[in-house]
């Protein structure tokens, strides 16, 4: 996850989910889960944030995807 300041307003979140994450059905359900899981974390307002979807994000049950995405979201704010 990449994280970068910016201006005031809310922050600004980018999923990519590159062919490595599976077929296209695959890649929408990655970005669908992680979009859904970001909406449970706090962001830093102006904040702008990138998400790089693996393959494990399809399978990784969903308390699991919103405590790893907390975590590295607490890593960009160090």
């Amino acid at each position: 996850m990449i994280s970068a300041s910016g201006d005031s307003g809310p922050a600004q979140v980018g999923i990519v989910a590159g062919r490595g994450v599976g077929n296209a059905v695959r890649r929408n359900r990655a970005k669908r889960r992680l979009r859904e899981a970001l909406g449970l974390v706090e962001l830093r307002r102006g904040a702008a944030y990138v998400v790089i979807a693996s393959h494990e994000v399809v399978a990784m049950p969903f308390d699991r995807l919103v405590r790893r995405l907390a975590e590295a979201i607490v890593g960009t704010e160090e």
